[in-house]
């Protein structure tokens, strides 16, 4: 099974909320299942994307699922917090010298291309939010899952600290993404420098 296969079976075995088939309809018409997930680090690949998505899913339902938990707010949070990253990245290349020949090479590489820039957790919600509706410990997990990584953390913000002691789905969903990123996918980036 392929990413894209995984992710959907996953998505509409889990999400049975008004609106769910139209926003898959809607990342079928992006390069959602082919974009990268980065850059240059984690999952700078094609497919690099939906495979960390696919990851954190993974991590969020074997390590940090309960009782009481709602399956389907994991599968959302999980599988959607990096919908902001749809359309949002355009393939290219760069010229690196490599040490031992000390000849310049073109490498792949990727570089942001946002045409919507809102944010990152916040227009990951306001995508979503375009189809189905999140519950509101949903959207405050997709909307701080960058944790101190957040713009607006590293501004000075202290609402992420009223989010984690509010809603614990939002913990859970930035520390399974830590955990995708800085341990499953490390070596994943086809355009590390060297």
């Amino acid at each position: 099974m392929d990413y894209r296969q995984e992710f959907e079976q996953a998505f509409t075995q889990n999400v049975t909320r008004p609106g769910a088939s139209k926003l898959l309809e809607w990342l079928a018409g992006t390069d959602f299942y082919t974009a990268p997930a980065s850059t240059r680090f984690h999952g700078a690949c094609e497919s690099g994307l939906v495979m960390h998505s696919l990851n954190v899913y993974r991590v969020m339902t074997t390590r940090w699922l309960e009782e009481g938990d709602s399956l389907e707010s994991f599968t959302i949070v999980s599988l959607l917090h990096d919908l902001c990253k749809a359309n949002f990245y355009k393939p290219g290349f760069r010229n690196v010298k490599n040490d031992e020949t000390g000849q310049w090479e073109k490498v792949p590489s990727y570089s942001v291309r946002d045409a919507f820039p809102y944010g990152h957790g916040e227009k990951s919600v306001y995508l979503i939010e375009r189809f189905i509706r999140l519950k509101p410990a949903e959207a405050m997990a997709i909307r701080w899952h960058m944790g101190g990584f957040d713009d607006a953390v590293r501004g000075g913000s202290f609402a992420i600290s009223e989010a984690f002691d509010q809603y614990p789905i939002a913990v859970k969903l930035h520390l399974a993404d830590l955990e995708a990123t800085y341990l499953l996918e490390k070596g994943t980036s086809a355009v590390r420098s060297r």
